[in-house]
């Protein structure tokens, strides 16, 4: 272990010393860590970069000091090289532009701060992903193999999409949010163990999906799908001059002030719809993870007449690395109260937090064996 460093301020490495340090004949001399969102590390990165995600109480946790960065890495192959590497290997994390290196409030503070303490050889890197793409575009992986869903994908599936042309802005307006996730807050990782394939049956005729999904033409025929809910501002109707097809789409971005919750009713109506002309509906949005799922819990909870608890806990049991931001989840407990619903008790704010929502509680109105045969 390296002489432990304190609260020195980290160097900075310059994207032209990152680059020379990539050509290096040792493959493993630099250890990157990527620190913006899992939506926006999934559609690029620098080559060989390790995802690292907080939600909003995991963050908290980081800044006392109470939490360890391997513990924020969701991939296990990431997990395992981090562990592996860190104590002996220079480190360069990076945000997206100079805004995240400036700021003390982020996650890329938070990480350079803790792996100082750490005592490891930390730098931030000079301009952050933005600069260094420029820059270097051929040291960059564009594909979104290695995503936080577990699965590979070509980057012809990216450039079909579309999503190598997006603007997405580094402050989160179209990736993850870092306020988590109910279901992380207990500092367990995105990911635990092989995620199922996409997309994931939710009822006989409701799939949750990712964008991958909604440009499979083979997916789309096998599962009868003919409905596709799209939980994003800018991923295309891939197929909406197709008649066989009908799209509805919410400009929804996967940001802390976004109102979700108002399009609630008119997407239970669209997925309602399909229902009745016994088509199969897609929710999707980029990754699966936490507008679509939002979406998905919300119909549940209202059709189905479940608790924000059960209906969470039911949508999970299928698709284990769901991960609404918190910002959803409230407009979910509001919606809960306007449905007239109930999840358990909490006696504070504090213990509201802390709600795993893993435990099905309303055992008098459903049993998963029931929903699954609606």
């Amino acid at each position: 272990m390296k002489e432990r460093t304190g609260d020195t301020m980290p160097s900075i490495k310059s994207a032209e010393c990152v680059r020379s340090q990539l050509n290096d004949s040792d493959p493993e001399g630099i250890l990157l860590l990527d620190c913006r969102s899992p939506e926006l590390f999934a559609g690029a990165r620098i080559r060989g970069a390790l995802g690292v995600a907080a939600p909003g109480l995991m963050l908290r946790r980081l800044r006392k000091g109470s939490l360890p960065v391997r513990s924020l890495i969701a991939d296990p192959r990431h997990k395992e090289a981090f562990g592996r590497r860190w104590k002996n290997d220079p480190i360069v994390a990076y945000g997206g532009d100079e805004r995240d290196c400036s700021d003390e409030s982020s996650l890329l503070s938070a990480v350079l701060r803790r792996l100082r303490q750490d005592g490891c050889d930390a730098s931030s890197l000079e301009g952050g992903f933005r600069k260094f793409q420029c820059a270097y575009p051929d040291y960059c992986e564009t594909s979104e193999a290695g995503d936080q869903d577990g699965n590979s994908s070509s980057a012809s599936t990216v450039t079909a999409l579309g999503l190598s042309g997006l603007r997405i802005s580094s402050d989160g307006s179209d990736g993850e949010s870092d306020l988590g996730s109910a279901s992380e807050v207990d500092g367990s990782p995105l990911v635990s163990g092989p995620q199922p394939q996409y997309p994931v049956q939710i009822l006989p005729y409701l799939y949750l999906g990712c964008a991958k999904d909604s440009a499979n033409l083979d997916v789309l025929a096998k599962y009868g799908i003919r409905y596709i809910l799209n939980v994003t501002p800018n991923l295309p109707n891939m197929f909406e001059r197709n008649d066989g097809f009908k799209y509805k789409q919410i400009p929804i971005s996967d940001h802390w002030n976004q109102n979700l919750s108002q399009f609630f009713p008119e997407a239970i109506a669209f997925i309602e719809e399909a229902r009745a002309q016994q088509c199969g509906v897609l929710v999707h949005c980029l990754a699966g993870i936490s507008r679509s799922v939002t979406v998905t819990v919300a119909y549940l909870m209202q059709k189905m007449s479940l608790s924000l608890n059960d209906a969470y806990d039911f949508v999970k049991r299928k698709k284990s690395n769901i991960s609404p931001n918190f910002n959803f989840m409230g407009q979910l407990l509001d919606f809960e109260r306007r449905l007239g619903l109930s999840s358990p008790p909490c006696d504070n704010r504090r213990s509201c937090e802390r709600l795993y929502f893993t435990t099905p509680t309303n055992h008098n109105i459903f049993t998963l064996e029931a929903i699954e045969s609606t």
